[in-house]
């Protein structure tokens, strides 16, 4: 076949003939891929080398414009490629990205060690004061220059082999540790045959397992596995508890054993790669490079909100376990030990025996299609936005949904793509992305609209009953269409500074804020109903729910603290890392532990937010975002919380705005203050 008839073939190579240009999932098979990558980084080279070899001075708009729009080809199948990669991948799509890693690697750094491309940047950048910009121009302005330095471009000839090198060995290796993970989770089942073995499991959990016993080709029984929907209810109301302990340790062992899917070495490997290239650039350790650019600005900073948290936590999260510990031991006798398997079972009996309340009666009132009404009828009460299914737009997977969302004027405004199932194809939690970005044509004016992803893995139908969430799986919703929120409103001229590109401490604000609504009655009056009988969920039980919204919060904030801590323990190291990943593990956030460790278990080596997916350094920007979610809805609450003025100028200040100005700017013209840590110790009942 010839390279031409190749070209026309390949759905990347032509202007898709679709609805709002979304990508035609129908189309795309394997084989197109690597052609595409390497046509657009051929594309992108041909656009670099015109704006290097332009005789004229260097402009903003002949050197920093140009550089913006390069690559526009790349940016299409990668896009496509990554998402895809995440949740509906294949071994030969895991290979792919494999052989391809280097391939990327070595363009990027082809084009941020580029001497040429540089030097016009710089020659831009240093007249920056005498050029006019506006405020969205000047900080284009300084990220391109900015992310060339912090990419290497002031390194000696010699440095910046070193960069290719270390650069290039840190992206094979976070898709291995990723690729690790996923096949270690898919790989594990719990196979029961004794119907004993269910007992204290409700009918959805032991319904769902009968299921999943189908899918993995089981005759006989119930299969549980570590994805979410079917290990967290186990752990949660199983009561044979040595069943608890072997799901619990087959969970948090994923990747230990010593197999071809460990990845303590490639822990160690990435945390030594990572410090030695944030040296070369003349930090002093990756922590201090990554945090130059978050609101955190320095690891102090940072070590200052985990410790002040810690403090204020930490009582109340000890009398927490000493409460559920209490109640074991009444059930169980004075000698019963509270071990790690324990705690959700006696964690959940102790609620039920408190508040007279178990998460699982709000199952019914739950149901997805119901939820997803729910949560697209808040932003059309907030925002004035409305969703419409389409059919016609392709998706990638028939569990997949397609909607068009249109503005309070009747406008389009994006595609949003929902995924909410779990399958052997999809990494394990839940996700936003893009599969095209928002900007605005510096030309023709046009505004292009952005098309959003949220991947998810909720309980999934059954035979006899549909999707019925728990209420931690409405709040994972609330939570990831938030980020798609903002995405959705991004508004600003360059795909560089829009929607969700920004600080990573600064991105988990507008999610998080969502997530404040899951317990309003005045929100869950709108949508939870009753699967069966279509009965309004009742005010005793939303009344139960707003009381034991802080049960157990402490624990659960040293828990999160935790995360924070053992990832800046792995980015703060200034020599090579050599020891014990478990042993490093444990005494980095020993101070956050209240139930004995054990030293098989171990995080690191399962921890994808930092090692596979973007967090180095930043997975403290949870907790940050909280004391920022917390500090503006306590705005939504003063004033409403459907105040649409208020949601306009959240809107208008923070979803819109993406990283066109500085984070802090943007939040206090929205809040009119700095924030404080007051309004979360409020919120969870720690400080009154």
């Amino acid at each position: 076949m010839t390279a031409c008839t190749e070209t026309a073939k390949n759905p990347f190579f032509e202007s898709y003939n679709t609805p709002h240009q979304t990508v035609p999932f129908n189309l795309i098979k394997i084989e197109h891929y690597k052609p595409a990558f390497l046509e657009g980084i051929k594309q992108q080279e041909a656009e670099i080398k015109a704006i290097t070899s332009n005789s004229e001075a260097p402009t903003f708009e002949n050197t920093i414009l140009a550089l913006e729009n390069s690559g526009d080809l790349l940016s299409r199948v990668s896009n496509v490629f990554h998402n895809i990669l995440s949740s509906e991948t294949t071994n030969e799509m895991q290979a792919l990205a494999k052989e391809l890693s280097p391939i990327l690697s070595k363009h990027g750094n082809n084009i941020t060690l580029n001497e040429k491309l540089f030097e016009k940047v710089k020659a831009v950048y240093e007249k920056k004061e005498s050029l006019g910009l506006n405020a969205e121009q000047d900080r284009l302005l300084t990220s391109s220059y900015e992310s060339f330095v912090r990419n290497g471009a002031n390194l000696q000839d010699e440095q910046k082999e070193k960069y290719r090198e270390l650069s290039e060995k840190l992206s094979m290796l976070s898709l291995q540790f990723g690729d690790y993970n996923l096949e270690e989770n898919n790989n594990y089942k719990l196979v029961l045959t004794n119907k004993e073995d269910l007992d204290g499991l409700p009918e959805g959990a032991i319904e769902a397992a009968k299921e999943t016993a189908k899918e993995k080709g089981v005759e006989e029984g119930w299969v549980v596995t570590l994805d979410a929907p079917s290990y967290i209810p186990f752990m949660r109301y199983a009561k044979n508890r040595d069943l608890r302990k072997e799901l619990y340790m087959a969970y948090n062992t994923k990747c230990t054993h010593q197999n071809t899917t460990n990845t303590e070495g490639i822990v160690e490997n990435l945390v030594n790669y990572r410090m030695e290239l944030a040296q070369l650039l003349g930090y002093t350790d990756y922590a201090d490079f990554v945090l130059t650019k978050q609101m955190a600005e320095n690891s102090q900073n940072v070590y200052n909100l985990l410790d002040q948290l810690l403090k204020a936590y930490t009582p109340t999260a000890k009398q927490e376990v000493e409460n559920v510990r209490k109640l074991a031991q009444q059930l169980e006798g004075k000698d019963f030990e509270l071990m790690p398997w324990d705690w959700n079972f006696y964690a959940n009996k102790l609620m039920e025996k408190d508040f007279n309340f178990n998460e699982e009666v709000l199952r019914p009132y739950f149901e997805l299609s119901r939820v997803k009404e729910g949560v697209f009828g808040l932003a059309t009460k907030l925002y004035g936005i409305t969703f419409k299914k389409n059919t016609d737009i392709q998706v990638y997977h028939e569990d997949v949904d397609a909607y068009e969302i249109f503005d309070k004027d009747g406008k389009y405004l994006a595609v949003l793509y929902t995924d909410f199932h779990p399958r052997a194809g999809k990494r394990s939690g839940a996700w936003m992305s893009a599969y095209k970005e928002q900007w605005i044509d510096q030309e023709t004016g046009e505004n292009s609209r952005p098309h959003i992803t949220l991947v998810m893995n909720f309980t999934k139908p059954t035979a006899d009953k549909p999707a019925l969430l728990t209420f931690d799986e409405v709040d994972t919703f609330l939570h990831e269409f938030g980020h798609g929120l903002h995405g959705i409103f991004a508004n600003s001229n360059y795909e560089s500074q829009s929607g969700t590109n920004v600080y990573r401490d600064f991105v988990e604000l507008p999610s998080q804020l969502m997530e404040n609504f899951g317990t309003e009655p005045e929100f869950l009056n709108t949508f939870a109903k009753h699967y069966q009988t279509g009965e309004t969920i009742p005010v005793e039980l939303i009344q139960k729910l707003k009381e034991s919204e802080n049960f157990n919060v402490a624990y659960l904030c040293l828990r999160q603290l935790s995360f924070g801590y053992l990832d800046m323990a792995w980015h703060t190291l200034k020599t090579p890392f050599k020891g014990d990943v478990k042993a490093f593990e444990k005494a980095a956030w020993a101070s956050t532990q209240l139930l004995p460790t054990l030293e098989e278990t171990c995080m690191s080596v399962q921890f994808s937010h930092i090692f596979a997916g973007g967090y180095a350094s930043g997975y403290y920007g949870y907790k940050w975002a909280e004391v920022l979610d917390a500090d503006a809805f306590s705005l939504f609450k003063q004033e409403g919380i459907f105040n649409e003025k208020v949601a306009q100028s959240f809107r208008d200040n923070i979803l819109s705005k993406g990283d066109t100005e500085a984070p802090m700017t943007l939040y206090k013209r929205f809040r009119g203050q700095e924030p404080t840590i007051d309004a979360l110790l409020v919120r969870n009942g720690i400080k009154k």
